[in-house]
């Protein structure tokens, strides 16, 4: 398959957008493979509110309104962990925050497969983070595959 300059152009544009976008600070939330009591701290830091806390069988979602209008899900397990986090709206949460210690992991990741020039997908074994969306409109989800609940299916990541 042959790309394109523009393409090559487009896809270094988005990717630059999405870790640009990481990088900066502002809009934080509880990170990956830490403790759910983060979620807290960063709603009230963020001057965030928590839309809704609903259980499932085996894990729970909180839903956190940004000031700026996005919309993050922070998925726990039982054992209090963060083990997903999934977001939409207009700007993206700040990566280096969701992922913490697997952030390096995204950006290396990020430089070797950005997919197209709309979409992100980074895959590895301990991570993986999927991205996509275009100015005022971004998408995605970064969840760890090792710790996900039993029987967790992953289309409930949205």
């Amino acid at each position: 398959m042959l790309i394109s300059r523009s393409d090559e152009l487009k896809a270094g544009a988005l990717c630059s957008v999405m870790l640009i976008a990481a990088l900066s600070p502002g809009l934080a939330l509880a990170t990956l493979g830490e403790p759910e009591a983060s979620v807290q701290s960063d709603v009230a830091q963020l001057q965030a509110s928590i839309k809704a806390t609903t259980p499932h069988t085996n894990f729970r979602v909180h839903e956190i309104q940004m000031p700026s209008g996005t919309l993050v899900r922070e998925y726990v397990s039982l054992d209090g962990n963060v083990f997903a986090v999934a977001w939409n709206g207009p700007f993206m949460p700040n990566l280096r925050q969701a992922l913490g210690r697997y952030f390096e992991s995204f950006v290396d990741g990020a430089k070797l497969n950005h997919g197209d020039h709309k979409h992100i997908q980074v895959q590895q074994p301990d991570l993986v983070v999927q991205a996509r969306g275009h100015m005022r409109s971004f998408y995605g989800r970064a969840y760890l595959p090792l710790a996900l609940p039993s029987g967790f299916n992953l289309g409930e990541l949205q």
